[in-house]
């Protein structure tokens, strides 16, 4: 074992000399000494020193953004706001459910239209429902309604109650109805087709109780106009109004469009509520 050390040791250390000459004349240049051991310390010091040097260039030179794999600090920050976006995003998304919610409920008769109006910030508690076709088309309340607004004159809408005072109703705007209110078909609205930005105007005076985007429907905005009347206006690319406000009949509340995830050619989709059921638009008002 001594015997292979020294050899090992006499191999590493055995000095040789590195000569330069001139390629003509053979006149000697400049010459050094060196041993195995030179070598291998040499060699290794400037491969630590060339992979210290090029980790310095990337971490703190612009050239890290062309490193494959390597993030700049504008590119963290961005994802950074991305992400918190997205957090808003969808905490938004998760409120604007809870808001179609409860005005479902107020549209259905779930909920007292007076109670919510009462209190807006109520809606983000309330629970989820749904339509029910059979309670919409079976019930008894339905028929004689609909009895009495087949006596109603066009354009007029006359409350139930003992007040005998009519509601004139404005058309939203003016268009061709691509497809037509269908109760059996879930369709409790009509489609106007129109040109990407024509103003959507309110049908009565009322207050909005509801103006936000939504995932299936693009910008809504529902408008209640008393005595259990309320519209609803979907697929709209922008909203003028916010919750609360007071508008007036044919006040300007938003600009057609089209959005959501069923997204196609520019059109408002139009519902009207009464005492929590949704009736035929085109019985109270001509779009065309």
């Amino acid at each position: 074992m001594g015997k292979r050390f020294d050899r090992l040791k006499e191999r590493l250390t055995f000095k040789y000399r590195l000569v330069i000459l001139d390629e003509e004349t053979y006149e000697e240049q400049f010459s050094f000494k060196l041993s195995e051991l030179n070598v291998y310390v040499f060699g290794g010091t400037a491969i630590i020193l060339l992979i210290l040097l090029t980790s310095l260039i990337i971490a703190y030179t612009p050239l890290r953004e062309y490193v494959p794999g390597y993030a700049s600090n504008d590119v963290k920050e961005k994802a950074d706001i991305l992400m918190d976006s997205l957090e808003t995003l969808h905490e938004k998304s998760i409120q604007n459910d809870a808001k179609l919610t409860a005005v479902m409920n107020v549209l259905t008769g779930k909920v007292k239209t007076t109670e919510y109006l009462a209190n807006l910030d109520s809606l983000l508690k309330a629970n989820k429902d749904s339509i029910s076709k059979h309670s919409i088309y079976a019930s008894k309340d339905d028929s004689v309604f609909r009895e009495d607004i087949a006596k109603a004159d066009r354009f007029n809408l006359r409350t139930n109650n003992k007040n005998t005072k009519r509601i004139v109703l404005f058309a939203p705007v003016d268009g061709t109805i691509t497809k037509k209110y269908s109760g059996k078909d879930s369709h409790y609205g009509v489609d106007i087709a129109l040109i990407k930005g024509t103003p959507v105007k309110s049908v009565e005076d009322g207050t909005v109780i509801f103006s936000e985007w939504s995932v299936d429907n693009g910008f809504v905005i529902i408008v209640y106009h008393g005595n259990n009347l309320i519209s609803v206006y979907k697929n709209n690319a922008s909203l003028l109004k916010k919750e609360g406000d007071m508008v007036k009949s044919g006040e300007i509340i938003a600009t057609s469009g089209a959005g959501g995830k069923f997204e196609g050619s520019p059109h408002l989709y139009f519902e009207l509520w009464y005492n929590g059921y949704p009736v035929d638009p085109t019985q109270f008002m001509n779009f065309e």
